[in-house]
């Protein structure tokens, strides 16, 4: 079984993905993983398609990350991994505070963008939330970007809500029309590190969130890999409206915690309903994202993932000692609802 590492720390991610999770309450464990699992994971970080790699890497430059390697991957593993035929790619590595995010720029543009209406509850929307330390300075940064604004401005959660009340956040879209989200965790919510002092405004990454079309079809994937969830709630209210851009929205939340690493948290909209049905994207489309998450045997995660409606993105699982990517091998996959994960092993 899934041996989660401390009630603090599952308390943490509770709290450190509050702002959807509003009802989520203290509790002694996360609710279990199921029994016997094979594979242990842990959140890498998150990587995206663009389509302008310098532009890309200003845009995050001015969020707080830093820059590491830059590298041009080419050839038959690359090829396998992702599912295309001799891609090119141009890979930068950024950081925020523990968590690394990649950037992707293809050198044969994909076919599928962002569409410029693209809705929060849409089913091919995902996002990241970077947390800040000063809402107020961090939104003057992104409105300087020029940013698409899809909050009403930064929303603060009421005090009514008990896990939840002072918490504050703002969804906005970069020029690839990625949604990204700034959470702000008031004293005595969040992890500990978000209320260090000296860090600066912007801090690091709490969660991803993806929009599925049921949670109860699409949960069993990532527990079998044996995420545990971590939180529940039904959001809904003027405030949540204002902060999704979603009208009348009523949210049911589950926030899903790996043993570290961010979190990953399903959104599904009750009303207004999930949007369209998620084209099958591929890698150099403007609209993949892919959660990295290391396990321990590829092989039994793969198996588990098919299991449970799951799909494979490469061709295989890819032996990617060549590429130098940090992992021996590898295999991207979909879940139930299309968005990928990277599962990789140490």
């Amino acid at each position: 079984m899934l041996r989660l590492q401390s009630r603090a720390v599952i308390q943490a991610f509770c709290l450190g993905v509050a702002l959807h999770l509003a009802a989520c309450a203290p509790r002694a464990a996360a609710e279990s993983a199921p029994a016997a699992i094979p594979v242990v994971p842990a959140v890498l970080g998150f990587t995206l398609t663009v389509s302008d790699l310098d532009r890309s890497e200003r845009f995050f430059h001015a969020l707080g990350f830093a820059s590491g390697t830059r590298r041009t991957l080419a050839g038959a593993e690359i090829g396998e991994l992702l599912g295309m035929p001799d891609p090119v790619v141009h890979v930068l590595a950024l950081q925020l505070g523990k968590e690394t995010v990649e950037l992707r720029q293809f050198e044969s543009a994909g076919a599928q963008f962002v569409p410029s209406d693209a809705k929060s509850n849409d089913l091919t929307f995902q996002h990241m939330a970077i947390v800040v330390s000063d809402m107020d300075a961090a939104y003057q940064r992104v409105q300087a970007l020029g940013v698409h604004e899809v909050s009403r401005g930064p929303q603060t959660l009421p005090l009514s809500n008990p896990a939840a009340g002072g918490i504050r956040a703002f969804y906005f879209r970069d020029s690839d029309w990625h949604a990204l989200e700034l959470i702000q965790f008031p004293p005595g919510k969040g992890a500990a590190r978000w209320q260090e002092p000296g860090r600066g405004v912007f801090l690091g990454i709490d969660h991803s969130a993806i929009v599925v079309a049921d949670t109860d079809l699409s949960a069993p994937l990532y527990q079998e890999l044996g995420f545990a969830v971590a939180g529940r709630s039904l959001n809904f209210g003027e405030e949540q409206a204002r902060l999704s851009g979603v009208p009348g929205a009523r949210v049911r939340i589950t926030g899903f915690a790996a043993r570290s690493g961010p979190g990953v948290e399903f959104l599904s909209y009750l009303e207004p309903a999930v949007r369209g049905n998620r084209d099958e994207m591929h890698a150099d489309d403007l609209g993949h994202w892919e959660v990295a998450v290391r396990v321990s045997n590829v092989e039994q995660a793969l198996a588990r993932i098919l299991e449970q409606g799951g799909q494979r993105l490469s061709a295989g699982i890819t032996d990617s000692s060549d590429l130098d990517v940090g992992y021996p091998r590898a295999v991207v996959v979909r879940d139930r609802d299309g968005h990928c994960l990277r599962l990789v092993e140490p």
